[in-house]
């Protein structure tokens, strides 16, 4: 664990969202700990993209276009209203069991373990039949409440690359790749390293019929119905 020797309250140069103190193992009991990476990956299994288009009377997205639960898809074939309520809550499912974690304290190992798991809930779903995402947004809300220099970081590549190309899968691809480069250059926590890379190589292996798509050149630009 790193220490922070400034005052409470301070911004962390790493980006960090709050001042934490750490505590050890020792401290804090193992059900509690279980408890929350539990908890972490239920909520990462609710499908926004599913209960948003239920809830507005919009068609299952995993029987539309690329059958993928996630905003893009959403917004080919809801609207943008749609796909803005389920980036939204694709990004608050990681980002809440990461802060609910940083604010109990845990140390880094959980905090890392609680994001991952929300992110596995997101990919694999206990409520939908384990037919999840690919979870970009997930793992950007899971990072921002490791490291919102992180998360700023990640956010800047995915926008560069859609303005300058247009594909949604390739900035979320070039994203991942640069994510476990950017966390051990702000963060160079080792738990923190390897939760980050270890989402980024699931969502680059998640996002593998897009890159046939773009090696093929039929992928779909943003907002393109498919």
């Amino acid at each position: 664990m790193v220490k922070h020797p400034r005052a409470h309250g301070e911004t962390d140069p790493s980006g960090c969202l709050l001042d934490l103190p750490a505590a050890s193992d020792s401290n804090m009991p193992m059900p509690l700990s279980a408890l929350v990476i539990v908890g972490g990956y239920l909520l990462g299994s609710v499908a926004s993209a599913v209960v948003t288009c239920r809830l507005m009377g919009l068609p299952d997205p995993r029987t539309l276009g690329s059958k993928n639960p996630g905003a893009t898809n959403v917004l080919r074939h809801g609207g943008k209203k749609a796909a803005a309520l389920t980036l939204a809550g694709d990004t608050l499912k990681g980002l809440v069991p990461v802060l609910v974690a940083r604010l109990l304290e845990f140390p880094d190992g959980t905090v890392a373990a609680t994001a991952v798991a929300a992110f596995l809930g997101h990919l694999y779903p206990v409520f939908f039949g384990f037919r999840g995402g690919k979870g970009v947004a997930t793992a950007f809300g899971a990072m921002f409440g490791i490291s919102w220099l992180l998360a700023l970081a990640v956010l800047a590549t995915w926008v560069v690359m859609a303005l300058l190309f247009r594909y949604s899968s390739l900035s979320a691809i070039t994203g991942a790749v640069l994510a476990p480069l950017y966390t051990y250059a702000l963060l160079p926590v080792p738990a923190y390293v390897i939760a980050v890379a270890g989402m980024s190589l699931l969502m680059i292996w998640r996002h593998r019929s897009n890159i046939r798509n773009l090696l093929a050149g039929t992928e779909d630009h943003i907002g393109e119905r498919s």
